[in-house]
């Protein structure tokens, strides 16, 4: 499968219905996914793949795609039924799991792919749970963050190995009242960290 088409099957799955202000519930653009999962794919690190905070199971979704064993681990339970429902829609085969990051006791897994929430809003949601237990459970890390986070990211996975910095354009839908345009093109990076 090529990328493009990736993102055009990606495009089609259902998003958050009621997405959380407080949990950041940010939909992961297919684009953005479809990025981040030819790059894991091209250095063949796309074995047992964990996404964390999987959402409406979009990254889950596309590593099985790319015949990944592919798991997505989500608190929100709306949202894990629409992740199902969009696995069903697009035939991958995807364990999705309802789990806490913060208890997640996963073994085998070789990486993890997450969007996580970036802790604006509640910093213990944010991407600190995310990425400690990316760091106990997998041995590669894909994780999108704000751009400008390189410093924080280095420091706190430690002794794990920041690889290489992407950045990339992520286009952030309109979801929440107080958002001012209908897409808003904002920068990210998206981080391959070694454990």
């Amino acid at each position: 499968m090529k990328k493009k088409q990736l993102e055009m099957m990606l495009e089609r799955l259902e998003g958050f219905r009621r997405p959380s202000f407080q949990m950041e519930q940010y939909a992961t653009p297919a684009s953005v996914a479809a990025e981040m999962l030819f790059l894991a794919a091209m250095r063949g690190e796309l074995g047992t793949v964990c996404d964390l905070g999987c959402g409406t199971g979009v990254l889950a979704i596309g590593a099985a795609l790319l015949g990944a064993r592919s798991i997505g681990v989500e608190i929100d339970s709306e949202a894990l039924a629409i992740a199902r429902r969009n696995a069903k829609r697009l035939s991958a085969d995807v364990d999705f799991i309802r789990a806490d990051v913060r208890s997640l006791l996963l073994t085998g897994i070789d990486t993890v792919v997450m969007n996580p929430p970036f802790g604006a809003q509640k910093a213990s949601l944010g991407d600190r749970a995310f990425l400690s237990c990316a760091q106990k459970i997998a041995k590669t890390v894909y994780s999108l963050h704000n751009q400008g986070s390189e410093g924080f990211v280095r420091s706190f996975m430690k002794p794990c190995t920041v690889q290489e910095i992407y950045r990339i354009p992520f286009p952030l839908k309109r979801c929440f009242d107080f958002h001012g345009q209908d897409v808003k093109v904002i920068g990210v990076e998206l981080y391959r960290i070694t454990c």
